[in-house]
């Protein structure tokens, strides 16, 4: 067979192709295997990282062998890491505890969490890691995660100066939590020294009302399952729960760690044995050292409940701690915009700190247009309070009252207030209001609670202004609701109030309003009453 030219080129230029693909394939090949390269050694140089930790819980980190991280009582590794999370660093015995655990449990991973670099650094022995949580610039985001540093089932969190004695003890407390079964034990704990040191306690939070309240809980002689501890305790948890905490290291650990597992439904054991040991007590060796401590945990305990959004705490003994706006500091929120303030967009209600402010300013207000012989009574929204809960609406942010104009002049506060703000011997700010023709008393120069003054006066029978604003409420109404005042409760003290409350509210808001509470503007925001 006779090839020609043609056929001798385009046969020379198939070849070629074939030739060229070729090496372009294996070109691409090798361009692969150097990337695998390149990730395997990027892998190798992540391990140091990974290394104060590894990976997610559940997980292996880089390079880790999965059936390391402790899943079920077959695998090789080890079940629990045990993380010290609350210690000081100005004094602490954070080495002892840290050698006492893995001179009886050397396999076990011993985790130490601080905000920051502890100063002066801490002695740690082999085998315990330091895990600092403020990020830096040139660490990837996991370095400072602790989720990424825990690669056991279970986590041990243990106090400052804690001891391991009992070896097995850590097995009697995952036994405990297996025997669980997954329901609302979510969290063992074991007492440090003896049972007496710590109490088992219920916890209810009202994140609507920024209110969490402690009560005491009985004991068993099996254990006792609550909702919180107070006092000194090693808690076992699984890693799992405790990284699905929003802030599951905060501080005070006890604290933030109640009280989000008590917003999720889970319940804490408390075993009556085995107890660990703690020899390093008292924690701190100098009264200044003690007084730092609890300057410390007053703070940081001030603003965790601040992040938690809870401005009130009731403690197990009735006394009460407040962790909101007073006197000295601005009011909780900012300027209040459609009626509607911003908490409301967060489905909660007025902070109790707000309406403790609103209560005192009320109460002082009344007081001095009383003696001073100003006839007042509740108005709108203040009055709709008194007569639906004897006190200030739950969702309420200031306080209303009616004046006569014809007795301003009566009141030392208020007739000279056309020059200028009056602050009075108690820190009250009495004001004429920038807004229109009326006054403001506000809780303090800093805390801007307030309570209004509305002045009215008669004409043809009728209580009338010259000016008026936008509030649906602020009408005119006949006097007569005001011939006689009567005294009704409110805020715990008897006020004055319109003589017929149920037809001034409706002539002020409509019919039914009394039996159908509504938040101040449904256009922007509607209360769902099936949360009343």
């Amino acid at each position: 067979m006779r090839i020609t030219l043609c056929q001798g080129i385009l046969t020379g230029a198939i070849f070629l192709n074939l030739l060229i693909l070729y090496y372009v394939s294996r070109a691409q090949q090798q361009m692969m295997e150097k990337r695998k390269e390149h990730g395997k050694s990027f892998k190798k140089a992540a391990l140091p990282i990974s290394a104060l930790g590894g990976g997610p819980a559940g997980f292996p980190g880089p390079g880790g062998d999965p059936a390391a991280v402790g899943a079920g009582p077959n695998t090789r590794g080890p079940r629990v890491t045990v993380l010290l999370r609350e210690f000081e660093d100005f004094e602490n015995y954070v080495g002892d505890v840290a050698d006492s655990f893995l001179r009886q449990r050397p396999e076990l991973p011993f985790l130490v969490v601080a905000d920051a670099p502890p100063y002066p650094p801490l002695a740690l022995p082999d085998g315990a890691r330091l895990l600092v949580l403020a990020p830096r610039p040139d660490q990837p985001p996991q370095a400072h995660r602790p989720e990424f540093h825990v690669q056991t089932e279970f986590v041990l969190l243990v106090p400052d100066g804690v001891e391991l004695e009992a070896p097995r003890a850590i097995e009697r407390l995952i036994k405990e939590l297996e025997g669980e079964g997954g329901g609302p034990v979510r969290l063992v704990a074991s007492p440090v020294l003896v049972r007496s040191a710590v109490r088992c306690l219920h916890l209810r939070v009202n994140l609507r009302e920024w209110t969490a309240t402690y009560s005491a809980a009985a004991s068993g002689s099996s254990g006792s399952v609550c909702t919180a501890l107070e006092g000194d305790a090693v808690v076992l948890i699984r890693a799992e729960d405790l990284f699905n905490l929003s802030a599951p290291l905060s501080r005070p650990l006890f604290p933030s760690l109640f009280v989000q597992t008590t917003l999720r439904g889970w319940k804490v054991k408390l075993l009556e044995s085995p107890c660990f040991s703690a020899n390093r007590r008292p924690l701190f060796s100098s009264a200044h050292n003690q007084w730092k401590a609890e300057a410390r945990l007053k703070d940081s305990t001030g603003k965790l409940m601040r992040s938690f959004g809870l401005k009130r705490l009731l403690l197990p003994d009735g006394k009460e701690q407040w962790h909101g706006c007073g006197k000295e500091t601005p009011r909780c929120f900012g300027t209040v915009r459609d009626d509607t303030p911003d908490y409301l967009y967060l489905d909660r209600w007025t902070p109790p700190c707000c309406l403790r402010a609103l209560r005192e300013t009320a109460k002082y207000v009344i007081g001095i247009l009383e003696s001073s012989g100003v006839r007042y009574w509740l108005e709108g929204g203040t009055l709709l309070g008194a007569v639906r809960h004897r006190d200030v609406i739950p969702w309420d942010y200031d306080v209303d009252l009616g004046i006569y104009l014809e007795d301003v002049a009566n009141c030392d506060h208020l007739r000279n207030l056309d020059s200028g703000s009056l602050v009075d011997a108690n820190g009250y700010v009495w004001e004429r209001a920038v807004e229109g023709d009326f006054f403001r008393v506000q809780y303090s120069e800093a805390n801007h609670l307030h309570v209004d003054l509305w002045p009215f006066y008669s004409r043809n029978g009728v209580m009338t202004k010259d000016t008026w604003t936008e509030h649906k409420q602020d009408v005119e109404f006949p006097e007569h609701f005001l011939q006689p005042l009567v005294a009704t409760l409110f805020a715990g003290i008897n006020a004055y109030a319109p003589n017929n409350h149920r037809a001034f509210l409706e002539l002020k808001f409509g019919e039914g309003v009394v039996e159908n509470p509504q938040y101040p503007n449904p256009a922007k925001k509607r209360l769902d009453r099936a949360k009343l």
